[in-house]
């Protein structure tokens, strides 16, 4: 397995960091977009996140991964909870990132008869996809505004649900699929479907470093990298270890970050403002804010924070203005600005 960038060692690149750690503390925000050019680290953060977040207890055995804790699992691990006296037993496993190639076929996204078993023993069994592999972790897709129609109404469904429900076949499957949908792209090479880019929590924006000193540092760490990947890693092992422990207590401090009201009021005035559809960016937009709150030790969450996530929580949400010509995150910054000041 090749040894990922660390995270810790990425340059710049601060919102796009933000955004993926926000959707690692709290995986209800509903995943990450990424837009930009090519070559701006885009899975190489993914990757190097998930490398940094400590391993996931599994069911021993589970084909799905699932949580020894959780209320809902696979169908294997209910029948079996309800069979066993005792727990089900469980080891440590790292925390997937699954890559969703666009040429997949349904059947590998999905999963679907394995026909070596039915071939060989005459029976019909399940063998899991993608979906499945990417339960509880990261499932990445680059260009994923190319992605092929029939997929994008799976995504969303799944999505949706947390569950993907296969029938086909003469099969009859359901297992959970809660994933870090993370997904990028380039503008300038197709739009992304809107019932899909709604389903995204965050949306960010990545650019190529203007700034000379940034771009000579980029390289730099890049080239140190693929020359010693492992001693490269071992010199920021103290940095990552520093996000580790971050991240663990963000998710344990998580349930008692308090919303004030205000809190709510002004992310409701903010939303109302730049004419956002639905109630959607309302409850992503505090969502984001409590977790990051969270990753910053906060108690309670504020303006400080409500400011920071309004640009990737909002920007894909807004109505085309054909009277102002000015982009997403221009009128992002520009409510904020008025609601909170400069």
């Amino acid at each position: 397995m090749a040894t990922p960038f660390p995270f810790s060692a990425i340059v710049g690149q601060d919102e796009m960091k933000r955004a993926i750690l926000i959707a690692a503390i709290d995986p209800s925000v509903g995943g990450v977009l990424v837009v930009g050019d090519r070559g701006t680290g885009k899975s190489t953060a993914v990757r190097g996140l998930a490398a940094l977040l400590p391993p996931m207890r599994a069911v021993l055995g589970c084909r799905y991964g699932c949580d020894p804790a959780a209320s809902q699992c696979c169908e294997e691990c209910e029948a079996q909870r309800a069979s066993a006296k005792t727990a089900p037993k469980t080891h440590l496993v790292p925390v997937p990132v699954v890559d969703l190639p666009l040429g997949a076929t349904e059947d590998r996204v999905v999963g679907a008869l394995d026909l070596e078993k039915a071939l060989s023993q005459g029976i019909k069994a399940f063998e899991p996809g993608l979906l499945a592999r990417a339960h509880r972790g990261f499932l990445y897709i680059d260009e994923v505004n190319l992605l092929e129609d029939h997929l994008v109404d799976l995504l969303i469904d799944v999505a949706a649900s947390g569950e993907n429900v296969v029938e086909r076949e003469g099969l009859s499957v359901r297992h959970p699929a809660r994933f870090v949908l993370v997904g990028s792209g380039n503008p300038e090479e197709g739009e992304l479907r809107p019932q899909l880019l709604d389903r995204f929590g965050l949306s960010v924006e990545v650019k190529t470093p203007e700034d000379l000193a940034t771009r000579i540092e980029v390289v730099r760490r890049r080239d140190a990298f693929e020359q010693d990947p492992v001693g490269f890693t071992e010199q920021w092992k103290a940095e990552g270890e520093k996000v580790r422990k971050r991240i663990v207590a963000a998710r344990k401090r998580l349930p008692e970050v308090a919303i004030p009201d205000a809190a709510r009021q002004r992310a409701a005035q903010l939303c109302m403002a730049l004419g956002t559809d639905g109630l959607r960016g309302d409850l992503t937009l505090i969502k984001a804010a409590r977790a990051y709150a969270a990753l910053e030790g906060d108690g309670a969450v504020n303006d400080k924070h409500l400011r920071q996530v309004a640009g990737p929580a909002l920007r894909h949400r807004l109505r085309r203005n054909p009277l102002d010509d000015a982009g997403s995150s221009v009128r992002v910054e520009r409510a904020v600005a008025e609601l909170m000041g400069a």
